[in-house]
This record gives structure tokens, C-alpha cells and sequence, in this order.
């Protein structure tokens, strides 16, 4: 089960992060700043599996974010990688190519991504297509709220505004 994802910059600046169990925050920024350190340390080159306490490491580096998670010792850590580069396909599909500053941006879209491809630590859905339709229904159901609420938040306005005036 992956215990933890993160995505953080080549500057170190953290982007993402999903707790797959629940830690004290103390200890979260404890695993955050190893991380990114024990990451951006390493050569291009090497491997991108590392042993970390009781955990396996799993990072990729697409453009200029790294994707990181924390495995369980029985995990299998090509699946991880695997994984990883399941949701930057997932991102890149919504976002087209995706880059850091749509993450920074609009993150919320990044962490409902996340949670419609993994539950738990563990896959949830494997298909992309399922995700992205999800992603458009999701999309469409805020478009519909958006306009719904439009009208009523301009004649709450205008009410204000004949408030102010009388």
C-alpha cells in the first residue's frame, strides 16, 4: 500500500501532498523535508528506488516537478512507477501537457484527479477513460452550479446595491 505521494519542484517547493494514513503533523514535515532532500541530492542518472526507514521510496522527475511515494516493504516498486506515470498521463490528458504551474494553480484538480485514480494507498481505477469522464462530469456539474448560482448571486448584489443607496 503506498503510505504517501508528494510532488515538489527542483527548488524543493512542495506542490502536492496526499497522507494515504493518518500521521501527526510534526512527523509529516519530518517525511517532507527528507524526502525533497534525499531526492534532489541524487544524480540524474541513478535509480529511482531508495530504502528510507521501513519504507521503499519510488520517485520520477517529468519536466520540472518530481513525483514521489512511500511503499510498503512488500510492495512492487515498478507498479509504483507505473502508477506515478498513470496519474502525469491522467494530468497531462486534463491539462494538456501538464507543467508546474498548472498544479500550483489549480491544484484542487489535481488532488480530484488523484482521488478518482487512487483510494486508500491503492488503485481504484485503472481505466483512463473512466477517470476522465468522471473529471467532465465533475466539470459539468460545476459549470451547471456556477450558472445557477450567477443569477442568484447578481440579484444579491443588486439588492445590496439598492440597500446602500436608500
Amino acid at each position: 500500500m503506498m503510505r504517501f505521494l508528494l510532488l515538489f519542484s527542483r527548488q524543493g517547493k512542495l506542490r502536492l501532498q496526499k497522507w494515504f494514513l493518518p500521521l501527526p503533523e510534526r512527523e509529516k514535515k519530518k517525511i517532507i523535508r527528507d524526502m525533497v532532500a534525499m531526492v534532489l541530492a541524487r544524480k540524474p542518472r541513478t535509480c529511482n528506488f531508495l530504502h528510507w526507514r521501513d519504507l521503499k521510496i519510488v520517485y520520477k522527475r517529468y519536466a520540472s516537478l518530481y513525483f514521489c511515494c512511500g511503499l510498503e516493504e512488500q510492495d512492487n516498486e515498478l507498479l509504483a512507477l507505473e502508477v506515478l506515470h498513470r496519474y502525469v498521463e491522467l494530468l497531462d490528458k486534463y491539462f494538456g501537457n501538464v507543467c508546474e504551474l498548472d498544479i500550483i494553480f489549480n491544484f484542487e484538480k489535481a488532488y480530484f484527479i488523484l482521488d478518482e485514480f487512487l483510494m486508500g494507498g491503492e488503485i481504484q481505477e485503472t481505466s483512463k477513460l473512466s477517470i476522465s469522464k468522471s473529471i467532465e462530469a465533475s466539470d459539468m456539474l460545476q459549470e451547471v452550479r456556477g450558472s445557477v448560482q450567477a443569477p442568484y448571486q447578481s440579484y444579491q448584489s443588486q439588492a445590496a446595491s439598492k440597500k446602500a443607496i436608500t
